[in-house]
């Protein structure tokens, strides 16, 4: 198991939801390569996401956003991850909302959703993908960094590895649910949170649950914020890029012996 640890950072990010910044017309911008997609929900809710391809992809990421989100969240994440060779698909969960753009599936809801009524919405997006033949790699951002532990656990078919970006046990019905689901984890984790006692205590059981690997990576960096928003610069100048150096680092070792 690898541990990262870093120089303490100075700003601490909230616990489950990041706080709103400005955004560059830059960052927000959707590249053409975009293409829109729809999902069906096994409850019948229709999920919205956007779909970038790489021309030969090393597998397919499935990026889930944090709470009050979108798939907006991913608008500059998402590029970065197809130079790099990899397709992705990000989703609207219906348990999100407008922090970077406007979340399609919550609209079209027209009620707030909790965060564990948005398994379907994650369930759909790995039918869709496991339908594709392509390796499979998830990647949660806070609430669903947390979602996509009982998700691999209980539908492992095509899936290579996790990323998971701040998570913890945030559900009130069941405060061991994350746990048990990552102990039953047996493809390469990569768990990320800010350098704070409120991230890591959540972030550090999930990770100890993991069975015993070295293709297990804990990353704690001097500079990071809350959840996948530590991977964008204009939330995270600091720290932004020599984090991107960790994930790719990590994606490129899973996907290489594939």
């Amino acid at each position: 198991m690898r541990w990262i640890l870093a120089l303490p950072l100075l700003l601490s990010a909230a616990a489950c939801e990041a706080k709103p910044a400005g955004n560059s017309a830059t960052e927000n911008a959707i590249p053409t390569a975009a293409e829109p997609v729809t999902l069906k929900a096994a409850d019948g809710v229709t999920v919205y996401g956007r779909l970038y391809k790489a021309a030969q992809p090393k597998a397919l990421i499935l990026l889930f956003h944090q709470a009050g989100s979108s798939k907006d969240e991913y608008a500059t994440i998402a590029p970065r991850l197809v130079e790099a060779g990899y397709s992705a698909l990000a989703i609207d969960q219906r348990a999100g909302g407008g922090l970077f753009g406007k979340n399609e599936t919550a609209a079209a809801l027209g009620r707030e959703a909790d965060y564990l009524e948005a398994r379907p919405d994650l369930q759909a997006a790995l039918d869709w993908a496991q339908a594709r033949h392509l390796p499979i790699i998830l990647w949660g951002s806070s609430y669903s960094s947390s979602l996509i532990f009982p998700l691999a656990a209980d539908h492992p078919q095509g899936i290579v590895a996790l990323l998971s970006f701040s998570p913890g046990e945030y559900f009130d019905s069941d405060k061991q649910m994350i746990r048990r689901a990552a102990a039953k984890v047996t493809v390469p984790v990569f768990i990320a949170s800010a350098n704070s006692k409120e991230e890591t205590d959540e972030a550090d059981p999930v990770m100890a649950a993991l069975p015993k690997s070295a293709q297990n990576e804990r990353y704690v960096p001097q500079h990071g914020v809350h959840g996948s928003s530590t991977l964008i610069a204009s939330r995270n100048p600091e720290g932004a890029e020599a984090n991107w150096r960790e994930v790719l680092a990590f994606l490129n070792r899973v996907t290489s012996a594939k």
